[in-house]
């Protein structure tokens, strides 16, 4: 994704938890129409109905606690959402987000509901044009970015059979 604007979905709270990306009740399947029907329903009912691909998701701190469970970087995924911009990720949010195609940065930002961004996941760059800052965030390792490059690490092994 290089410098394209983008329409954010701004939750400014920390400890977003993965029961409230995607509720429990729903976790029973892997369809990706059911998971995007009801992602973030807790925090905000209408983001389903208002989420369009290509859309951001920007929050604070430890995005993806609590369990484990994949479906939560599914749903978003499924919902349109084409990378999710936190101060921080609970590990394993992180990975099962790369691992299924899910593109996150982890970024010190001061980005607020209504700014116009703009994001190089390669570079590691956002671009707050509203306030007129720069975030960057750490490099992605290449192998990380070759796994979201094909979608996502069973994408990935299915082409190349192992890490190359």
């Amino acid at each position: 994704m290089s410098h394209r604007r983008a329409t954010t979905h701004v939750y400014l709270v920390d400890n977003l938890d993965t029961d409230r990306i995607i509720p429990g009740k729903y976790t029973k399947t892997l369809d990706p129409s059911i998971l995007a029907a009801h992602v973030l329903e807790d925090l905000e009912p209408e983001f389903a109905r208002k989420v369009q691909p290509g859309d951001v998701l920007v929050a604070g701190n430890n995005i993806g606690c609590g369990s484990s469970r994949e479906q939560a970087a599914l749903a978003l995924k499924a919902a349109g959402i084409s990378v999710v911009i936190a101060k921080s990720f609970a590990r394993i949010f992180y990975r099962n987000a790369i691992n299924i195609g899910l593109p996150v940065m982890e970024v010190d930002h001061a980005i607020q509901p209504g700014d116009s961004i703009s994001v190089d996941l390669e570079g590691g760059v956002v671009i707050n044009h509203t306030k007129n800052e720069i975030y960057r965030a750490a490099p992605m390792p290449p192998q990380m970015m070759r796994i979201l490059q094909e979608g996502g690490l069973v994408n990935y092994l299915l082409k190349y059979g192992d890490y190359v």
